[in-house]
């Protein structure tokens, strides 16, 4: 197991060092520019270091966040040494799956003082893990400790274009959550602390399974009625598997539960309601993910989350169907009847 370097940290009043960004997608990108726009120098990591040329060549990234231009500020590099050497803040913005081996390289460069900070969306397929969890093991207990959560309902587009916009940062260590604070609060994004990491990574995860199942609803024909009643008991499911976690279940009703439920699965630039929709329509998913650039986070963690229900005996009905008919060839129109078939019960 790979743990923080010791040594080389920082003393107060010292160089707060700059802002790297680890993961050149549309969401680390509008992160990179948001930071660079705020003052701080701040360092953007592809893993493809001939697509960290092209960025720093174009000073945009037109694939993933078009229009969208690189502050002066804004360093682009394909080394993850260089990015990482003298950093302050280091955001891993990596797609879930692919966080693992991302901690684990990123660990032999990272100093004891540096602020770390997760801003994917997702439980690890094959361990069940939240990415916190990943984290300790590749990082270190202490790293996985104190390494703060980014959530909340926030669409990468709309963030760097300047959109008002509030997200969540989490972590179990409150001078961690304070300082990444400060550090994301510029101009239109309003950071809130909260102490309920676990809460907050379960809400970010299971809200793209959600969104599947309200986008392929959509592709089905059905309106605003059926929708509604997804995101709601969609909501309780969170909230349930959540809170069998350790989750508060206050954190359910936030920025990080309800707030981005809602953006996820009604919003255009929705990646996890466009497939949905595309599979109510009758596409296979295989098909619908090959014609995607951005990864669909939802459908790994649809796998993840019917796992992880099942190991601790939780029920979550919208999300086992979802399972059927992305991996177990249920029609889309069948498993909505059977939603509506299950035994009549108390709301709460």
């Amino acid at each position: 197991m790979t743990r923080v370097r010791q040594e080389g940290g920082r003393h107060p009043g010292s160089d707060p060092g700059h802002a790297a960004v680890l993961g050149a997608g549309s969401w680390g990108t509008a992160l990179a520019v948001h930071l660079a726009r705020s003052g701080r120098r701040a360092v953007l990591w592809s893993r493809s270091a001939r697509g960290a040329e092209a960025l720093g060549a174009a000073r945009e990234n037109a694939v993933y966040l078009p229009g969208h231009h690189f502050p002066e500020t804004l360093q682009v590099t394909g080394d993850l040494h260089e990015a990482l050497r003298g950093a302050g803040i280091v955001l891993f913005v990596v797609p879930a799956q692919w966080s693992r081996p991302i901690y684990r390289a990123a660990s032999e460069h990272l100093e004891a003082a540096v602020d770390l900070v997760i801003a994917s969306k997702g439980i690890e397929q094959d361990s069940l893990l939240r990415l916190s969890e990943v984290m300790a093991q590749e990082a270190g207990d202490e790293a996985g400790e104190r390494v703060a959560v980014l959530s909340g309902p926030s669409f990468a587009a709309e963030v760097a274009r300047g959109d008002p916009t509030a997200v969540v940062i989490a972590s179990e260590d409150a001078g961690v959550s304070a300082r990444v604070q400060t550090s994301l609060s510029h101009g239109n994004l309003r950071v809130y602390r909260n102490a309920d990491r676990v809460g907050v990574e379960i809400a970010g995860s299971l809200k793209n399974v959600v969104a599947l199942a309200t986008g392929i609803a959509e592709g089905l024909g059905f309106g605003s009625n059926t929708r509604a009643a997804l995101i709601t008991r969609g909501m309780a499911e969170i909230a349930r598997l959540g809170t069998c976690l350790g989750g508060r279940a206050g954190t359910f009703a936030g920025l990080a539960g309800a707030g981005d439920l809602i953006l996820t699965c009604t919003g255009e630039l929705s990646r996890n309601r466009s497939v949905g929709i595309e599979i109510g329509r009758g596409r296979r998913l295989d098909e619908v993910l090959q014609g995607m650039r951005m990864v669909a986070e939802g459908v790994a963690t649809t796998r993840a989350a019917v796992a992880l229900a099942r190991r601790r005996s939780v029920e979550l009905p919208i999300a086992q169907k979802v399972h059927q008919v992305l991996f177990e060839a249920v029609p889309a129109r069948e498993a909505v009847a059977d939603l509506l078939a299950r035994p009549l019960r108390e709301e709460t």
